[in-house]
């Protein structure tokens, strides 16, 4: 017996629509954050290339410069350590709570994408065990019956475990991607900050001499 797309969709039941809603949500979540990475990752490489070339020829002014005319927000970050005043803990002390609030907006619905990853293939088992259930049901009633009886449930239970999988791989591959990138952003931003602050407080022990 052959069941047609029609067919395995109609046999997922109420479960595969609600896997559809999430699949659909997932995607939408997905779109948005590559959308928001893309607009802030955009140039970083091009900018670190640029403030690590000026670090090494220890010009506090051109990264300063520098920083000030970029809107990128890691140009920002940098920028508040090349210009805040205060102790050296005290201009960490800012550094970091500006990138925690950078990176907080980079993990903006990651956690529901998280979720989704992790919910859809229980979902998916919900399913399935609903499919087997009703496979032995039609099994009972139609006792001596060929296997045509059962293909209905089976088709359930196998087109639900397929979705929940389809709905959880791409939200946990998208997770991991996002979540290294904000790492990566964070671990680029806080090295260069850091080398600022220390050429800025040695030259601040320079002119004070």
């Amino acid at each position: 017996m052959t069941f047609s797309f029609k067919q395995l969709i109609t046999a997922g039941g109420p479960v595969l629509l609600v896997l559809t809603a999430l699949s659909i949500y997932s995607i939408a979540l997905i779109w948005e954050r590559w959308t928001a990475y893309n607009r802030a990752f955009g140039g970083l490489s091009e900018l670190m290339q640029k403030l690590r070339a000026l670090l090494k020829a220890n010009d506090l002014p051109q990264i300063t410069e520098l920083c000030a005319r970029s809107k990128h927000p890691a140009a920002e970050i940098v920028h508040k350590a090349a210009t805040s005043s205060g102790t050296r803990a005290e201009k960490r002390e800012l550094v970091e709570k500006a990138l925690d609030w950078h990176t907080a907006r980079l993990g903006k619905s990651l956690a529901s994408i998280a979720t989704i990853g992790s919910v859809a293939p229980f979902i998916g088992l919900f399913g399935t065990v609903l499919g087997v259930i009703r496979a032995f049901k039609d099994l009972s009633l139609y006792a001596g019956a060929g296997p045509s009886v059962v293909a209905m449930g089976i088709a359930e239970a196998l087109v639900n475990t397929a979705a929940g999988l389809f709905v959880a791989v791409p939200a946990i591959v998208a997770y991991n991607f996002f979540t290294h990138r904000a790492s990566l952003f964070a671990s680029e931003v806080t090295w260069v900050a850091e080398q600022v602050i220390e050429q800025a407080d040695e030259g601040t022990l320079v002119g004070a001499r």
